[in-house]
């Protein structure tokens, strides 16, 4: 599979590997047991936001799946998922995740730009995270629109174009303009620790969803809840700031009849 992959997803895959290794392969297991669906850095609860379908008795893919905690909040809730990520590392952790809690549905080795999956095969396409940001949208956008059956929805999060547009190259998302938006896209971040992350604008996002035969839905833009604190590890936004600007979008569309 190396072989098909571009620069770009071998440098994110490296990352993940050793992030799986360092952090997320160890708290794997706590976050498959949660029982409600956070969203996000400040784990904003689904109960409260009704971002998702009801997913009982639909087939799901999770896209840049990782350790596929999503994916098991979900089987919990009756759905059928596939986890689909291109690093073996978080695979392997889901699958021991799987064989711990007894939780079981496919997972898949692959980028989210290039599934091995039949056309028109689920109800629901997600990532929280993954290809969302990992993946260049063009493409993983039109392989979530291939998979989606007629009237299939697209769900997905992302860091808000606002926080990308106050994030200086290092450090912490400030108050005050860093970048410009017009040609944002392909994001190679300076440190050796960082991949590459995609983002664009809501006009871009609208336009790529329309071109492959989505309707938008809703747009939440999520705001960290009153007693939020600063997470211990993703330092990019702080809880105060996004307790005064969205931080994060979450999307939700649905692919034409």
């Amino acid at each position: 599979m190396a072989a098909d992959l571009s620069p770009d997803a071998l440098r994110n895959r490296e990352i993940w590997t050793q992030e799986n290794a360092e952090y997320t392969g160890p708290k794997a297991l706590e976050a498959w047991r949660q029982e409600e669906i956070g969203w996000g850095v400040f784990q904003v609860p689904e109960s409260q936001l009704g971002a998702l379908p009801d997913v009982a008795g639909k087939d799901v893919v999770e896209l840049g799946c990782g350790t596929a905690y999503f994916s098991a909040w979900l089987a919990k809730r009756g759905a059928r998922p596939v986890g689909v990520d291109l690093t073996p590392a978080q695979l392997a952790t889901a699958r021991r995740c799987q064989q711990e809690l007894g939780i079981e549905f496919p997972l898949v080795e692959a980028s989210a730009e290039d599934v091995p999956l039949p056309d028109a095969s689920f109800d629901l396409a997600l990532s929280e995270y993954g290809a969302s940001i990992w993946c260049d949208p063009e493409r993983w956008i039109a392989e979530a629109a291939r998979l989606l059956r007629p009237g299939g929805e697209l769900v997905f999060l992302v860091n808000s174009t606002l926080a990308i547009l106050c994030s200086p190259d290092e450090g912490s998302v400030v108050e005050r303009l860093q970048r410009p938006q017009f040609g944002m896209y392909r994001f190679e971040w300076p440190g050796e620790d960082d991949g590459v992350n995609f983002y664009i604008s809501h006009g871009e996002w609208i336009r790529i969803l329309r071109q492959n035969g989505f309707e938008i839905v809703a747009l939440h833009e999520l705001q960290a809840p009153p007693d939020a604190a600063d997470h211990p590890r993703y330092e990019l936004v702080s809880a105060e700031w996004a307790k005064k600007w969205p931080s994060e979008e979450l999307w939700r569309a649905r692919k034409r009849a």
